[in-house]
């Protein structure tokens, strides 16, 4: 039995070896860093010189704005989609695979016992350092609310906050419904949660069975992730151009007024963001001891894709390749952490959030007792945990927590022009998040892992 099991994980590894360097050696030979940045340089000077605001002789009315900008989604849209089309077969088998790798129930065991606290403690001083950032500086204080909706053209959000007002579940409620009653539901509905929960369970229970009479259904799942993995490859040769597309719509629709009438809350999450940048960097010199500079260096690639795009989703196959070619993390730890880091690791969202929800209390006159600021960081905490990794969904999440502090959930339409621009900078913290999670769980696991061929039978 045990000589039985041991082709497989062999064969998943050298698969999903091959496949993932060749995917690396592709975007190296074509330089898909250098050309995200050319895209991006010149999407802002296309936004500029087409907005509507600027005044130069391309610039275009506000109508004419809205149709062009059409177009210029379209391959952002596209690109974005189709990540999209693949990310939920792209999660499941990848946990599943990086769970059956490790072979060990205990080693398993010890994973969820060290990144489970690990994640809470990250977010948490996210949502310490927005705060504190918030307080202090205080960029509510900069700006009139009522003229700069008219300045920006904000529209008022019509979101049916109906449901979240009628019924707020308990915490018993919240834990109990992470288990799917209904996985097909879960996927309709894209519950990342929920479906990551179920698939770690999945993955633990082929792993009790063992690996060799569960080998025709890992060989179904290594060539799914494999037709998955070659999607994503064709997906990234639009990279450049949904880059383009998607920022200088921004820029256009946006316009410099917008982002300098909001330079003090831009300026306030963005330090957050720095800073803990700078945190994460600590924790691989000191719990993953590693060289913060070159792994700065190594990870750069993923940084640039994930501003890019605002997309963790987009990012994740590009972070399983750099974790496991470049940070060299063993195969079942990078496959178990970096999808699972996607769907509830969103240290930078949770930070956008505090220091969104704060300033817009202090925009409009809400004081907040230290208590409330509390029950305030416990909820965001909360609430970024299985955020989906899409662009824009934030500004959603925020307007359910505004209602929490009494403020209108259609104050949010203060902050649209600029909220891409900045879920663009927290989606690059979140990927740096997971990459970071992946180095302490090499140093604390790594150790403890065991072929799996001497545990696939046990």
């Amino acid at each position: 039995m045990t000589t039985q099991a041991r082709p497989l994980p062999r064969r998943q590894h050298v698969l999903l070896g091959r496949l993932r360097q060749r995917n690396v050696r592709v975007l190296i030979r074509t330089r898909l860093w250098a050309q995200i940045l050319v895209a991006m340089a010149l999407a802002i000077l296309v936004g500029l010189v087409l907005s509507p605001e600027n005044g130069s002789p391309l610039a275009l009315g506000r109508e004419q704005a809205e149709t062009v900008g059409d177009w210029l989604r379209l391959p952002g849209t596209l690109f974005l989609n189709l990540i999209q089309m693949v990310v939920i077969p792209l999660i499941t088998t990848s946990i599943i695979l990086g769970i059956t790798s490790a072979g060990d129930p205990a080693f398993l065991r010890k994973v969820a016992l060290r990144i489970v606290p690990y994640f809470i403690a990250t977010t948490t001083l996210a949502v310490l350092i927005g705060a504190a950032l918030a307080t202090w500086i205080e960029p509510g204080r900069f700006v009139d609310a009522s003229g700069l909706i008219n300045q920006m053209g904000a529209k008022p959000l019509d979101l049916d906050l109906s449901a979240t007002e009628a019924v707020t579940p308990s915490v018993a409620s919240m834990i109990g419904e992470l288990i799917p009653a209904n996985p097909a539901e879960a996927t309709l509905y894209r519950n990342m949660l929920q479906i990551v929960v179920a698939t770690v369970i999945a993955g633990v229970a082929i792993t009790a069975i063992g690996a060799a009479r569960m080998r025709p259904l890992l060989e179904i799942l290594q060539l799914t992730q494999d037709v998955v993995l070659k999607i994503v490859g064709w997906a990234m040769l639009l990279a450049p151009y949904a880059v383009f597309g998607l920022i200088s719509d921004f820029i256009m629709r946006a316009g410099l007024s917008a982002v300098i009438g909001m330079s003090a809350y831009i300026g306030t999450v963005v330090l957050g963001l720095v800073l803990l940048v700078g945190v994460y960097l600590v924790i691989v010199t000191v719990l993953a001891r590693r060289n913060p500079l070159d792994f700065a260096g190594k990870i750069a690639d993923a940084q640039i894709l994930a501003f890019s795009t605002s997309s963790s989703a987009a990012t994740m196959p590009l972070s399983l390749s750099i974790a496991e070619n470049r940070l060299k993390v063993p195969a079942p730890i990078a496959r178990f952490i970096i999808p699972l880091g996607a769907t509830v690791n969103m240290d930078g969202t949770a930070l956008y959030q505090i220091v969104a929800a704060l300033f817009m209390a202090q925009i409009f006159g809400v004081e907040l007792a230290p208590a409330t600021i509390a029950i305030l960081a416990v909820t965001v905490i909360g609430a970024s945990i299985g955020s989906p990794s899409t662009p824009g969904v934030g500004i959603v999440i925020l307007a359910t927590i505004l209602q929490t502090i009494g403020i209108p959930a259609e104050g949010v339409a203060i902050l649209l022009g600029v909220d891409r621009l900045l879920d663009m900078c927290r989606t690059s913290v979140n990927v740096t998040g997971d990459l970071t999670a992946c180095t302490v769980m090499d140093r604390w696991l790594a150790k403890d892992l065991v072929e799996p061929d001497t545990e696939g039978t046990a």
